[in-house]
């Protein structure tokens, strides 16, 4: 059949042998090599077929994640801005001011780059990014700017009298120690670390060290908001998989609902339920649970992010436990109770443990895009429930640092892997049953 089939694509059904003996097609053509052609023509068809989805995920998933890790160790501005002074700074030992040739070089940098058009200089990315190491830095360098066309030798004191940032060792050394195409000081940062006088590595003053903590309890929410939407929706989905059907596709309806709704529209919506003017706060009060003066802070913290994220990810779980639960025979529990089990044994010997792959499918889902998530807990997580995610936005939005934001994501990213090889290790991806 096999052969029938290969060589009836060719145009000739047969079976006749060559002088060598060797099988051939109808028009003479040996068998083998028709085989291998009609082969060859499957695959380019198939290419053929996925090659509009593969560029999709190269252009529009794949190429954006390399151009963020890029972008974490880029480090351009400064050789590009003062490559005559970065070689003058060679032979600086890293203590005290530099002396003269080093500034004559700065003045000969800086004058170089304003004989430039406007869009091609690089005087402000150089200010931008040392100020990321060093506070004033971008206003010394843009002061700076407006007078080296009237410094005069010694060029030393003209820079020193510019601006005081000239005259301090520690500019000197963050332009030295940055001064290369590739750096890792968006990753110390990322980390709560800075560098030292002598370049080593070292903890940030406490007041200053947030991202590490950010990052601990983006996972703890996550943890949570899984754990959350497990007790949730476990018992809708037994429901929704045991129902007759007509009831179960009203549940089906009611759980799928939210898709149907926006997610700033529900986001705003738990904002009236939970503020403490809100209609939560007001319902128990009026029943006479709390008073006025003991009104619940359900909003801008962490309890609000995971009652907004938990209502919003639920579905994410109840969806693949109910496609595993859809799967179990009845039956089972049936003859374990006409064996002698009681109900809750037989539910967490035998229909429990069948539920595990829609449980792991579930809570991964749940896991990694609540780890992620940002309207969410930028709308209803005020100070205290802000996750890493709305970090990484500030610094694209606000502060413009987007190397350290390319480093946050790529640590986040990094991360997540990191969970999924621990899961895959421990429970084993391929239990995963997402319908």
């Amino acid at each position: 059949m096999a052969i029938q089939s290969a060589t009836s694509e060719e145009g000739a059904i047969g079976t006749a042998t060559d002088s060598r003996g060797r099988l051939v097609t109808s028009d003479g053509t040996p068998l083998r090599r028709a085989l291998e052609r009609a082969n060859r023509r499957r695959k380019l068809t198939a290419l053929a077929l996925v090659a509009p989805l593969l560029a999709f995920i190269l252009i529009f998933f794949a190429f954006p994640i390399a151009q963020m890790m890029w972008r974490s160790v880029d480090n351009p501005q400064i050789v590009n801005a003062l490559p005559r002074t970065l070689v003058a700074l060679e032979d600086w030992d890293g203590q005290g001011v530099p002396d003269e040739p080093v500034f004559a070089a700065l003045h000969a940098d800086m004058m170089e780059d304003l004989d430039r058009p406007r869009r091609e200089q690089a005087i402000g990315p150089l200010g931008i990014r040392l100020n990321y190491e060093l506070s004033a830095a971008r206003s010394a360098i843009s002061r700076t700017a407006r007078s080296v066309p009237n410094f005069e030798e010694p060029y030393r004191d003209a820079f020193t009298d510019a601006h005081r940032l000239w005259g301090q060792p520690e500019l000197w050394q963050i332009i030295k120690r940055e001064g290369r195409p590739l750096t890792l000081s968006y990753y110390v940062a990322a980390l709560d670390r800075e560098y030292d006088a002598d370049g080593n590595i070292v903890k940030r003053p406490e007041n200053r060290q947030i991202y590490v903590s950010l990052f601990g309890r983006t996972l703890a929410l996550s943890v949570a908001i899984t754990f959350m939407t497990f007790i949730l929706g476990f018992p809708i989905a037994y429901y929704l998989s045991t129902l007759p059907m007509r009831y179960a596709n009203l549940l089906m309806i009611a759980v799928l609902l939210p898709f149907w709704t926006s997610l700033l529209v529900r986001t705003s919506a738990w904002i009236v339920l939970l503020q403490q003017q809100g209609v939560i706060n007001n319902a128990l009060v009026g029943m006479g649970f709390i008073g006025d003066d003991g009104r619940f802070s359900l909003i801008y913290n962490q309890t609000g992010t995971i009652i907004a994220m938990t209502h919003i990810l639920l579905p994410f779980m109840v969806l693949p436990l109910y496609s595993v639960m859809r799967t179990i025979p009845p039956s089972y529990m049936r003859a374990a109770k006409s064996l002698g089990a009681r109900p809750w044994t037989a539910f967490r010997r035998v229909y429990f443990p069948q539920t595990l792959p829609g449980i792991g499918a579930g809570g991964v889902l749940v896991f990694i895009i609540s780890i992620g998530y940002y309207i969410t807990p930028a709308l209803v997580g005020g100070q205290s429930g802000r996750m890493i995610s709305n970090e990484i936005a500030r610094h694209i939005q606000q502060s413009l640092n987007w190397g350290l934001a390319a480093a946050l994501g790529t640590m986040l990213l990094v991360g997540v892997l990191v969970l999924y090889w621990l899961y895959n290790r421990l429970v084993g991806a391929d239990s995963l049953k997402l319908g």
